[in-house]
């Protein structure tokens, strides 16, 4: 079909394009009915040129469509060519003060926490850093796109509107000029032309309804038949479920369903199919019958292929004429005449209202390309953005119904333009007084709330889904509300207070429906079958928070305003208790003389209701009469008098007392759903209008009515009446044993009560209630929320209340009540309280949680004991309360309350049974300290003349009444302070009889001259001084007691000393075996110590003797013993590479025997050091499988550790491991023969090695011949001179125990298998290869982490690094005992052969492509399997100095060959001997010679030896550490010093001349046919000539990448990356690689990829590329570090940036600038160098199991 598309479209394109737009303008200027040409010049082409065939080619369409069809209007609107006469329109165009960018996803903006009037004021990057806003308090958060950026804007800003780009100039006038007056007239009329016509046609094809007929006036006469099947966005379908449905009904790949589903996603409609309309239509009804099963099926149109042509180039017109308004101002202006121009059908008909209306019927594409132009046109022109305000909000209604019935999200609805509109103070002012908005949003939420109980109540059944779904969505109204009252009015207009009111007077309507919604009963007898729903309701109440506490801002504002609320909100209360009295009979209650009328209530059998808006929000406004003092300026207008207190108290009272029982445990059958709604009661997030309010509202009561009357009716609500009312209760039931959970209930709820009574007084720090501002009120907050413990800021942020702006004002008080304290490198920053803040500390608190307050107790007399003082914690002195709360303190003293306390104050000296318990009496002391500390103060304030009032200590001085003649408070007080069972509470009460003694005698020397006051004091000492004795004699006999225990201790311990006597001989033998081997032996410190050759120093053997973790067994390490085994994790690592783009191309045929220098591999071993023996591991190992093989069949859940592969975790310390290490001595020992002949120079050691290898490979041939010819054998064998005393088949005896061997296999065969990836097999000859470099590249690796660290080589190595290096070394020694001699041999001529040519060898790689470190390793650990069939006496230790010599020579070479001659820096501190530079001139010379002079000339010899020094170092240093542990020789003692480079130390322990040209000054001869062969390689030439990079020494280090300082400008740089596979597509999870620095798009089907057959996400995938399985990222959005190794692990790690509190921020949800915190940092790469990650991974999925349930791969 494709084919025949081909030659049709080509001819197409070209009649395309030979359309000339010039013309076309020409033809229409000229028309008479323009409307009609252009229409059918549209007609004509818009099917020619989009949806041609069943892909989009969007480069090709734009291309053509611009030729075409805008070209056409460019020239007809400029009437010139469209490049000059847009350029025209430029130059006279003002530039915008308003900046306008429209955000992208993911894009940061910043808000000022100093300026913005409100949060959602924001800027772009470029404004913020041009602004002054920079230096202020700023958030930072990424837009969820969609937003624009207000700069210039001079309603969102309090100060600096503008940057320096979008700066006012100087001479300009901020009044609105006309931007028409720069156009033309003509230019005004043609523009006004076809933006009319272009508009009304996109407006009219995006609203077009019908699938396969377009407008008659776009209908064409021969019509093609093709349609498309066009499926479409929805937000209930999974991902998943779209891909499944897809290749079931358009049968395609898996792939091609991805991207189907990708850009549906993405642009909100996708066509899946193009063909007939039969063929379409099937695909159709598969996909509406595969999706309609659960929810509603997915949206699937078969649409005619020119509709869609039309409708795409729809949306090309819309951004078309987005991108032309931007030339000129007064083009945006005609544009937004245009679109708000009435058409001919009257309201709603504007091309605006008409897009607007029809939004949710549009698709995601579509609407996100209109809502664009709307915020590039309407929005940024002030004119036209009132009036757009105006249809909006005259639409309101209908565009919220069609959002809520819409699915998708709220950013891609037109409702969210709320947003842009509501929030400008000067429109939603306008709105409010002219359009009525804040009733109308008001009403429009209350019809969606429609379910209603009988008596008018919100009612919210159990929810489904969809309703839960709506609900959410209905709640978008309360946030517009919020927008319309979040700017506070400066003056009022009558308009606005008359419109303010009435949308009160909708809300209160509101407030009315949840006065008393959700009503609970207890539960009695049984417990509730079903939780009844409570979180709707406390959904709503949480989102109506802010609009209540802002509409009571609103009313403080104005004084008219607020006496009208006022009166209003008391008649909806008087309403609400229409009913108070009816049918509930009134009783009479006395105490004390004392009687009240109340009504028969009971809290625990009838219905109660937390939910009391209607009277908190009274409560409020009546603070609020009292802070602006309206209540004492207009008392006449105010109803105060009509007010009834118990009236009001009743429902708050009912809920306190609610929450006493629930924590009486009397509703404990009414489930969790109860004990929900008490906690958020109480929670930051709902008390300020809920829990806080209720007390005012008990305070207003209170304050109102006699505090006798109040007590009684609270004592009978809290059902306590009966207690307190008959005179002997307490003998009563101290006598009656039974009740015991019903007196516990009553203590408890006598404990509440007076709890209640404590915060009643006590809670004055509202402005309004008692004299202080609001700073005061947050100091107290942060005073007591540290008196718990010292809070980080978030955690101390969270604990406030929130205002409407986000802010909780705690900056401005935090420095006077705590100091910061910085974090380390984990932790983060801490405030603590300052200690003379302590004194403010009141421990009845009304936010404490109970556990807090428990918490703050035990915390504030553990200070008080460290400061030496008494552990009282009296009541802290208090503001006093505003005038119209001051009769508020008399509670204090009325009668009722002295008989709670003497009540009270009586159980407890009378001691007897449950009556009582400490707390009751705590509180009572307490509530004693308040009254007093109040009448010191009424006191210390008396003004003269003034009697006062306030006479508590006299109450309390008098005895009870007289028909039992109870004894004085005071009386009993002073008793109860010696009584041994209140230990705690002496000095509390000590501190009570103190205060009063000292308000005596201020009552006294106001009253009359100072009588003797020394008898109270004289009687207060004595008795101090009594307490003091009392307190040192328990002192004393505790002191005593503890000695007694101890010693009973000790006896015991030696006891079992005596009967286990060996166990501890055994354990102190095994310290100085450990110490021993640690200390290296007893070594003879004036020796030279040598590491290697015929000088080696023979350090003498010690035993080494271990333990095995598992079966705790000792045993010595030997040769011929059982294993022993370190637990080792081997890992394949680019840590040190120099290319990470290189990998194996194809394992199973790689040869690995030579590494090149730029080290793009390597395998690293680690180890946690902990000793097993084969066979306890091997079972441990065993049982691990076959738990894991249980497990399989029951869950497939990943674990930490892979057991397919190997992995297990350590047995003692969890680390993850994939093998084992045998432990063995060092294993050249094993195979030393006596030297007797004089060892040969390096010459002749060089011709020797080079006749055995040449005998072996005529051997090895002869092997390959068949055996035919044998007597022609016998004669070569003859030819053959086999040099002296080398036996070529002698096969020497493996010298290691079975378990031994076995071990050195498994070990080997895991490297080989993890390093190549391949399946195991020990036969394989690249096994022992694998070996060798593994422990190559391990020395390498930890060499790096040493000198980068600055640290010495043979310092104190941490315990496990150093076991794991001698294991490792020593095992890659003796590896070659258990593979075949001739395979290692082959290794070892063919390792040998790349130094010194030989003849077998061709292809071998130039000395630039090989690292030395690793051939020496090589050559090294081979050379055994040679020497063993030696029998001419030259020893194994000539062959390693041999070997070493030749390899230093090779690596100088490669160091002269790649150095460079740019660093001449002249330090010549270290300057080297005249010899040394004239020895590497002469060598620099010969070089030269031999490379054709293509070498550089060199500036100096001084500078050549540098580089030589320099560069051969770190290869020094390995090749100490390998043959430190190979051999077994200790370490120098100037190399264990940190400090200097130790060149000259290193040098003698590795038997090297200082000067290290000397060794090729010693063997000139055969050195200059080498340094020729070398030379004259074809790749060396090469390199000279540039044409091929080496890699050059010394090797720099690896680091991650540079990160910025500032988080944000990594913010900016990832949301400027786009996803590289769907076009363009902002990614939605940007994840930088912090090894490469790559950004990737993860987590997302877009950038999946296979891997070995598996789909991965991109940072899976990249891992594998990157780090050969391991991988650093940083998530940047949620600022979070991600360690992934493989596909199964992962762990998040904390990121290195913190804000100013020294906190992170991961998930970004504080916003508080960040930065780079570089220690933090180190901290991470150091993980990495150690090759910890995989590690790190391990230990944090067994401490966290919801790790292993992520999906790792799909990062």
């Amino acid at each position: 079909m494709a084919s025949e598309l081909e030659p049709e479209v080509q001819a197409l394109d070209r009649s395309l394009l030979e359309c000339s737009a010039e013309e076309t303008a020409g033809k229409w200027l000229q028309a008479t009915d323009l409307t009609k040409e252009v229409y059918q010049h549209l007609a004509h082409y818009v099917p020619k040129i989009y949806c041609r065939g069943p892909n989009p080619f969007p480069q090709k369409e734009d291309t053509l469509a611009h030729q075409v069809l805008l070209g056409p209007m460019e020239w007809y609107l400029c009437g010139e060519d469209p490049e000059l006469g847009f350029s025209k329109l430029e130059q006279t165009n003002k530039p915008s003060h308003l900046c306008g960018r429209v955000f992208k996803v993911g894009e940061p903006t910043y808000s000022c926490r100093d300026c913005a009037v409100d949060p959602t004021c924001v800027l772009c990057m470029e404004c913020f850093l041009g602004s002054i806003h920079r230096d202020h308090r700023y958030r930072m958060t990424t837009s969820g796109g969609g937003g624009f950026c207000d700069c210039g804007d001079t309603e969102a800003w309090k100060e600096g509107p503008y940057c320096q780009k979008h700066e006012l100039n100087t001479y300009e006038t901020e009044e609105e000029e006309d931007p028409l007056v720069h156009l033309s007239e003509d230019v005004i009329a043609r523009t006004y032309n076809i933006f009319a016509i272009m508009f009304r046609y996109a407006v009219e094809i995006l609203t077009w309804e019908k699938e396969s007929e377009l407008p008659p006036d776009l209908e064409m006469i021969e019509k093609s038949d093709t349609y498309y099947c066009m499926l479409f966005n929805d937000e209930v379908h999974t991902y998943e479920q779209v891909i499944y449905t897809l290749q079931k009904a358009v049968n395609c790949t898996q792939k091609e369903a991805i991207g189907f589903a990708t850009t549906v996603d993405r642009d909100g409609r996708r066509s899946v199919r193009y063909g007939e309309f039969q063929y379409c239509e099937q695909a159709k009804s598969i996909i509406v019958r595969n999706t309609s099963r659960q929810t509603k099926p997915l949206k699937v149109q078969v649409m005619h292929s020119s509709i869609v042509a039309h409708q795409n180039f729809g949306l090309k017109l819309l951004s078309w004429l987005g991108s032309i308004i931007g030339y000129s101002d007064g083009l945006r202006r005609i544009l937004c005449q245009v679109g708000l121009q009435e058409g001919p059908d009257g309201e709603n008909s504007s091309l605006v209202d008409r897009l607007m209306l029809s939004d949710s019927k549009l698709w995601k594409g579509a609407r996100s390309v209109y809502h664009q132009l709307f915020m590039s046109s309407l929005l940024m022109d002030l004119k036209y953005k009132k009036l757009f305000a105006v249809r909006f909000a005259k639409n309101y209604e209908r565009l919220q119904s069609d959002y809520v019935t819409d699915d998708h999200d709220r950013e891609f609805s037109i409702a969210d333009f709320s947003v842009q509109i509501f929030t400008v103070p000067s429109l939603a002012r306008m709105l409010i007084t002219e359009e009525n908005l804040m009733t109308i949003i008001i009403k429009t939420f209350m019809d969606h709330l429609r379910h209603r109980d009988v008596q008018g109540r919100f009612q919210f059944e159990r929810y489904t889904a969809l309703q839960a779904f709506k609900f959410r969505r209905v709640q978008s109204l309360i946030l517009d509300l919020k927008y319309v009252l979040i700017s506070k009015p400066t003056e009022w207009s009558d308009g606005l207070r008359q419109k303010f009111l009435e949308g009160f007077d909708a809300f209160l309507e509101l407030l009315k429906c949840m006065q008393g919604m959700d009503p609970i009963t207890r539960q009695v007898g049984q417990h509730i079958e079903m939780e009844p729903e409570w979180e709707a309701a406390f959904t709503l109440q949480m989102k109506l928070t802010h609009v209540i506490s802002m509409i009571q801002d609103w009313c403080a504002l104005d004084e008219k305003v607020l006496i009208e609320a006022y009166k209003k909100c008391l008649a909806v209360l008087t309403q609400c208790h229409g009913g108070f009295t009816d049918g509930e009979q009134p009783v009479t209650l006395s105490i004390c003389g004392h009687s009240v009328e109340t009504i028969r209530y009971c809290v625990s059998k009838e219905k109660v209701s937390i939910h009391l808006p209607v009277s908190r929000l009274l409560a409020g406004l009546h603070v609020l009469l009292s802070k602006s003092e309206v209540a004492y300026k207009f008392p006449e207008l105010l109803p105060l008098s009509e007010l009834s207190p118990p009236m009001l108290i009743e429902h708050p009272l009912r809920c306190l007392v609610l929450c006493a029982q629930v924590h009486a445990g009397m509703w404990r059958r009414n489930g969790f759903s109860l004990v929900n709604q008490i906690y958020y009661y109480h929670n930051v997030k709902c008390r300020r209008e809920m829990f806080d309010k209720d007390i005012v509202m008990l305070q207003t009561g209170v304050s109102m009515m006699d505090p006798n009357h109040f007590l009684m009716i609270m004592l009978s609500r809290f059902e306590l009446y009966q207690i307190f009312s008959t005179p002997d209760y307490g003998k009563k039931i101290g006598s009656e044993t039974a009740h015991k959970d019903l007196v516990q209930q009553n203590n408890t709820l006598i404990e509440e009560m007076l709890y209640l009574i404590i915060m009643l007084v006590g809670e004055r720090f509202s402005p309004g209630v008692g004299q202080v501002n609001a700073t005061d009120e947050i100091k107290r907050e942060i005073i007591h929320q540290l008196s718990i413990k010292p809070m980080a800021h978030s955690e101390l942020v969270k604990s406030l209340p929130e205002d409407e702006n986000k802010e909780t004002g705690m900056e401005s008080v935090i420095e006077a009540v705590a100091h910061f304290k910085k974090p380390g490198l984990t932790g983060r920053g801490m405030y603590e309280l300052k200690p003379e803040c302590a004194k403010e500390f009141n421990l009845y608190f009304y936010h404490f949680s109970r556990a807090e307050q428990s918490k703050a107790e035990e915390a504030q007399r553990k200070l008080k004991r460290q400061n030496k003082e008494d552990t009282a914690l009296p009541p802290p002195v208090l503001p006093p309360f505003c005038p119209l709360f001051a009769s508020l303190v008399n509670i204090l003293q009325s009668d009722v309350m002295l008989l709670i306390m003497r009540t009270v104050l009586q159980w407890t000296v009378e001691h007897s049974g449950h009556i009582w318990s400490e707390s009751m009496l705590q509180r009572v002391l307490h509530l004693i300290g308040m009254a007093l500390q109040e009448e010191k103060q009424h006191l210390e304030n008396v003004m003269e003349e003034h009697v006062i009032t306030f006479t508590f200590t006299q109450k309390i001085s008098k005895p009870g009444e007289a028909p039992n003649n109870s004894p004085s408070v005071l009386a009993m007080l002073e008793t109860l302070q010696n009584a041994p069972y209140l230990e705690v509470h002496k000095d509390m009460i000590r501190w009570i009889l103190k205060t009063f003694n000292a308000i005596k005698k201020l009552r006294e020397s106001s009253s009359t001259s100072p009588v003797a006051e020394t008898e109270g004091t004289i009687m207060e000492e004595s008795s101090r001084d009594k307490d003091k004795a009392e307190r040192k004699r328990k002192a004393e006999i505790a002191r005593l007691r503890r000695e007694k225990i101890m010693a009973q201790m000790s006896e015991m311990q030696r006891h079992f000393i005596d009967e286990n006597k060996e166990l501890f001989q055994q354990t102190s033998e095994l310290d100085s075996s450990v110490s021993a081997v640690l200390d290296n032996g007893p070594v003879v410190s004036d020796m030279t110590l040598t590491a290697l050759g015929p000088a080696q120093t023979r350090a003498p053997e010690q035993k080494q003797c271990v333990i095995c973790i598992l079966c705790q067994e000792e045993q010595e390490v030997s040769a011929e013993s059982k294993a022993m085994v370190l637990a080792a994790f081997v890992q394949r690592s680019t840590v040190l590479s120099k290319d990470r783009s290189k990998f194996i191309q194809d394992p199973e045929n790689y040869d690995p025997l030579f590494m090149h220098p730029d080290l793009s591999c390597g395998i690293h071993t680690g180890s946690c050091g902990h000793i097993m023996h084969a066979h306890c591991w091997q079972r441990y190992f065993d049982s691990v499988q076959a738990k894991e093989q249980r497990r399989q069949q029951r869950l497939r859940l990943h674990t930490s550790y892979d057991v397919e592969n190997g992995e297990f975790l350590c047995p003692l310390c969890e680390c993850l491991s994939n093998t084992v290490i045998p432990l063995l001595l060092p294993p050249r020992n094993v195979f030393h023969r006596l030297n007797f002949s004089d060892q040969p120079n390096l010459t002749q050691w060089i011709r020797t090695i080079s006749q055995q290898i040449k005998a072996l490979q005529v051997l090895r041939k002869e092997e390959s011949t068949p055996i035919t010819a044998s007597s022609k054998n016998l004669e070569n064998m003859d030819e053959l001179h086999l040099p002296e005393g080398f036996r070529p088949d002698f096969h020497p005896k493996n010298p290691y125990s079975e378990s031994i061997k076995e071990m050195l296999a498994t070990f080997g065969t895991a490297t080989y298998k993890v390093g190549l990836k391949v399946h195991p097999n020990e036969e394989d000859p690249r096994v022992p290869i694998m070996c060798w470099g593994s422990c190559a590249y391990t020395i390498q690796s930890i060499e790096r982490i040493l000198s980068d660290e600055d640290k010495p080589l043979f310092g104190p190595l941490p315990c496990r690094l150093d076991d794991c290096l001698r294991s490792l070394t020593r095992f890659a020694g003796a590896h070659w005992t258990v593979v075949s001699l001739s395979v290692v041999q082959g290794h070892f001529c063919k390792l040998f052969a790349s130094l010194v040519p030989g003849d077998n060898h061709r292809d071998l790689p130039c000395i630039l492509d090989i690292d030395m470190f690793h051939l020496l390793v090589g050559l090294v650990l081979a050379f055994p399997s040679l020497q063993c069939q030696d029998f001419s006496g030259i020893s194994l230790g000539t062959g390693d100095l041999h070997i070493f010599h030749l390899v230093t020579m090779a690596h100088i070479v490669q160091i002269l060959l790649t150095s460079c001659t740019e660093k001449s820096g002249m330090d010549q501190e270290n300057a080297a001997g005249e010899e040394e530079e004239l020895a590497v001139l002469a060598l620099y010379k010969m070089i030269q010679q031999y490379t054709g002079s293509a070498l550089k000339e060199m500036p100096s010899g001084w500078h050549l030896w540098r580089n030589v020094r320099a560069g051969i170092m770190p290869f020094l240093r390995c090749s100490a550490l390998f043959f430190h542990y190979l051999n077994g020789v200790p370490s120098p003692p100037e190399i264990q010093a940190s400090g200097t480079s130790h060149f000259e130390h290193l040098c003698n322990y590795l038997s090297l001349p200082n000067n290290l040209i000397c060794l090729f000054q010693e063997n000139k001869e055969i050195m200059k046919l080498l340094i020729e062969s070398w030379c004259h390689n074809i790749e060396i030439k090469r390199y000279l000539e540039g044409e091929r990079d080496a890699i050059s020494y010394p090797r720099e280090s690896n680091k991650l990448i540079d990160l910025p300082e500032d988080y944000s400008s990594l913010i900016n740089q990832a949301s400027n990356f786009s996803c590289p596979k769907s076009g363009g597509d902002k990614s939605r999870a940007p994840t930088m690689c912090l090894v490469c620095g790559t950004l990737l798009c993860s987590q997302s089907y877009c950038c999946q990829t296979e891997l070995e057959g598996e789909d991965v996400g991109a940072c899976t995938a990249h891992t594998y590329s990157c780090g050969s399985g391991v991988g650093i990222f940083l998530r940047v959005r949620e600022c979070q570090v991600l360690f992934l190794a493989g596909k199964t692990k992962g762990c998040f790690y904390s990121p290195p940036y913190l804000d100013d509190y020294g906190e992170t921020d991961q998930g970004l949800r504080r916003g508080n600038p960040l930065h780079l915190c570089r220690e933090r940092f180190k901290k991470i790469q150091k993980l990495w160098h150690q090759h910890s990650i995989t590690e790190e991974i391990g230990h944090a999925q067994e401490a966290n199991q919801t790790l292993v349930g992520i999906d790792w791969q799909h990062l």
